[in-house]
């Protein structure tokens, strides 16, 4: 039996008893679904992009209806205050002018009446005429009465008292009986004052007669 020779061995005839560890094959299945995972992945990513875009444009759209019916409500609120408001002022301002108007003609009757009375001289007994120039001077001054309790009439503020005035108390306070009182009263004297002036007119008549 002949020895073996280690180096006559070949490496063929003892193969190495390590073996690598072979590379699993990858099934196409598998490679599909991690494809679609990545797609879906990023589908979400747009999604999401897109959702926030739609959102930032429906907060536009909100806001730019909010300020729209802002306008709208603002614009029918104005209108109907500014037209209201107009209206009353204009009413306001018509009344002011008409009060104005009848306020200057009783100024001139007022003034008229005052020169009127400045002009009245003292009644000499002497002069024949004296009785005429009395009664006229009287007529003068009851006409000037007339003129100055129709203007109260017409105007509270004649009616107020000088006191009053000075101390700022408001007319209005007074009670209503005391207003209606008054009032009665110079009503009732500027009914009166014809029928006097007309009782004298009468009774002159038959005194120069």
């Amino acid at each position: 039996m002949s020895s073996l020779d280690g180096s006559g061995l070949l490496e063929e005839d003892f193969p190495a008893t390590g073996h690598a560890t072979p590379k699993r094959a990858v099934h196409p299945e598998r490679e599909e679904l991690d494809t679609q995972s990545v797609d879906l992945q990023k589908r979400i990513t747009d999604l999401s992009r897109e959702l926030e875009n739609v959102e930032r444009e429906r907060t536009s759209v909100e806001e730019s209806r909010r300020r729209f019916a802002e306008f709208e409500t603002g614009r029918d609120e104005m209108l109907e205050e500014l037209t209201r408001g107009l209206g009353l002022l204009e009413e306001a301002e018509h009344d002011a002018r008409r009060d104005a108007e009848q306020m200057g003609r009783t100024i001139t009757d007022m003034r008229e009446a005052l020169g009127k009375v400045e002009e009245l001289e003292d009644v000499d007994t002497n002069q024949d005429d004296w009785k005429v120039r009395l009664t006229r001077n009287l007529t003068i001054i009851e006409n000037a009465r007339m003129e100055i309790n129709s203007a109260k009439l017409r105007w509270p503020l004649l009616t107020e008292n000088p006191e009053d005035q000075g101390t700022g108390e408001n007319p209005a306070s007074q009670t209503v009986a005391e207003h209606n009182f008054g009032h009665y009263c110079l009503m009732g004297l500027a009914f009166t004052w014809p029928l006097v002036l007309l009782g004298a007119a009468i009774f002159a008549y038959f005194l120069f007669k």
